[in-house]
């Protein structure tokens, strides 16, 4: 085999992310990799062997046939394969040429009997993407989960500003501004499991009518269910010379909603690491260097890193969508591009990779939020509850008072609580109702803002506990 730099080659996937990914992408290679789809493409080639097997063969003469079979994928080699294909100009063609030479000669006429070149390859197709987000990517996004989960937990009571259109709002907890997190990835997440369960393959021949195999067996549905047992796969409920597209499509899609979670939750964490706001702070190493030029600097890049994957990978939606059409029975439009799915699930494995050691090493300033809740928010944030506790004391127009408040305080640099006690008949039912609705003080409240959170820390425990349990159940099935 040719030894090759990793540094002479194009895609920064093969190089840059793998250098920093070497475990995860090893993982994916296994799966993904051209060797791997050589390795699964003789899977289903052996499945296929193993029911001829039993169609045309009586049961004394199988065992050394079956254990020729079983050995197949050890000695099949991508080099062999691609030199033949030189000749061929086919890469199944070729395929089945090499497994001829690795077979006993009882089993050569057998090989690739009846199937079409796409039985096998949307079949392995199938088989390869399914272990690659079962075995890598859902591991990774539990463990991710699993994360928020902790860091939700154990901020739950955490003040925080709550903030909209980038302006303070009200204020929330750090818990349940993660949780927002932990409820959109975990049933992300859950959707991942069920759809990477039910992708198809199948052996329904050129055109999927079962043409061929129609003259091997007088039930040709039942030898295509016999192969695509072997496999632990189910067929396709109508085929072409394709599976259906839409089970891929569906899980690739809902791959694109969760990096898309993952890709929000960096622009939020990264925000809120600027130095005017501060809140939070990624890990940032003894030895790392922030600037070329500015040694103080101690950027979010980890975050940043995130949300510019995402935008390389992301549009590739587009093309997975334009692969969902082909030409009466086949064509060949999806044959290059399909080959980039696998970039994808790289690209999404980087980015969530990235993003678990964001969440697992994450700092929270907790000084820094009070400061910003009290003193940059200050008590303008409570004039909803204001309002509120003025409509329910009857007054009908309570919005608009203490909207003319906050204009009065912006301009005068002066507190609420100071403009409201300026209206005595305003102050006094104000008092009386916060004591009767909530049985707070109403001097406690406007001097700690924090105390109006509504039900941010048991919103964010219980989501917290939820997630968790699934997460870690899923993580014992797919073990």
């Amino acid at each position: 085999m040719e030894q090759r730099s990793l540094f002479l080659n194009l895609s920064p996937l093969d190089h840059r992310y793998y250098l920093s990914n070497r475990e995860l992408f090893d993982q994916l290679g296994a799966c993904l990799s051209e060797e791997a789809s050589v390795r699964y493409a003789v899977r289903c080639e052996v499945a296929l062997l193993k029911a001829h097997l039993d169609l045309h063969f009586v049961p004394s003469d199988r065992p050394p046939l079956l254990a020729a079979l079983e050995r197949l994928e050890a000695v099949v080699l991508p080099d062999e394969v691609y030199a033949e294909e030189e000749k061929t100009q086919h890469n199944i063609r070729a395929l089945v040429n090499v497994i001829k030479r690795h077979l006993p000669e009882a089993l050569v006429p057998y090989v690739h009997l009846g199937a079409t070149s796409v039985d096998m390859l949307d079949t392995a197709n199938a088989l390869k993407t399914r272990d690659a987000v079962k075995g890598v990517l859902l591991p990774l996004l539990v463990n991710l989960e699993l994360a928020l989960v902790h860091l939700t937990r154990q901020e739950a009571d955490t003040p925080q500003i709550g903030r909209t259109h980038g302006q303070f709002a009200v204020p929330v907890t750090v818990g349940f501004a993660l949780a927002e997190y932990v409820s959109r990835l975990g049933k992300s997440i859950l959707e991942i499991r069920r759809l990477s369960d039910g992708l198809k393959g199948k052996f329904a021949g050129a055109v999927g009518a079962y043409n061929a195999t129609s003259v091997m067996t007088s039930d040709p549905e039942a030898l295509e269910r016999k192969v695509l047992g072997y496999l632990g796969l189910e067929p396709s409920e109508h085929s072409t010379q394709l599976v259906e597209p839409e089970y891929l499509l569906r899980l690739l899609l809902e791959l694109n909603v969760s990096f898309g979670v993952i890709a929000n939750l960096a622009d939020d964490l990264r925000n809120l690491q600027r130095s005017e706001i501060g809140e939070f702070r990624e890990l940032f190493t003894a030895t790392q260097v922030g600037s070329s030029t500015m040694p103080q600097k101690r950027n979010p890049w980890n975050s940043e890193h995130v949300k510019s994957l995402w935008k390389a990978f992301a549009p590739r939606v587009m093309t997975f969508f334009l692969d969902q059409i082909s030409e009466h029975q086949r064509d060949l439009t999806n044959s290059a591009s399909g080959r980039f799915v696998t970039d994808y699930l790289a690209g999404f494995a980087a980015a969530a990779a990235r993003m678990l050691k964001v969440v697992s090493t994450l700092s929270v300033d907790k000084e820094r939020l009070e400061r910003n809740l009290r003193d940059g928010a200050g008590d303008l944030v409570l004039a909803e509850s204001v309002y509120i506790l003025l409509c329910l004391a009857g007054t009908p127009d309570g919005h608009e008072v203490v909207r003319v408040l906050t204009l009065e305080c912006d301009k005068e640099k002066k507190p609420l609580i100071q403009a409201l006690k300026e209206r005595p008949a305003v102050w006094d039912k104000l008092v009386k109702e916060l004591k009767t609705r909530t049985g707070w003080d109403a001097e406690r409240f406007f001097s700690s803002p924090e105390l109006y959170h509504g039900q941010a820390p048991s919103k964010a425990r219980a989501l917290a506990d939820k997630y968790e349990t699934l997460m870690m159940t899923l993580k014992e099935e797919l073990k």
